[in-house]
């Protein structure tokens, strides 16, 4: 890429956001998740997550809850 191509894309990942399983919440804004690799810790400061909810991930960094959600974790 060259000229003002370079920024259409996260040089890092390419845009690409995993989606990954909440084990548990840390302290902090943290969490544990469970990935390809094995578990992880990601943020998931940007977003309501509670174990068991499936996450988009994009470089560390949970950027949306997508399914799985408990849905009864409120009442």
């Amino acid at each position: 890429m060259t000229g003002d191509d370079c920024h259409d894309v996260c040089v890092t990942c390419s845009d690409v956001a995993i989606p990954v399983r909440v084990l548990r919440l840390l302290d902090d804004g943290l969490a544990v998740v469970e990935t390809e690799s094995g578990p992880e810790e990601i943020s998931v400061a940007l977003v309501d997550a509670q174990p068991g909810d499936i996450v988009l991930v994009h470089a560390k960094e949970a950027i949306a809850v997508t399914r799985g959600q408990n849905h009864d974790r409120d009442k």
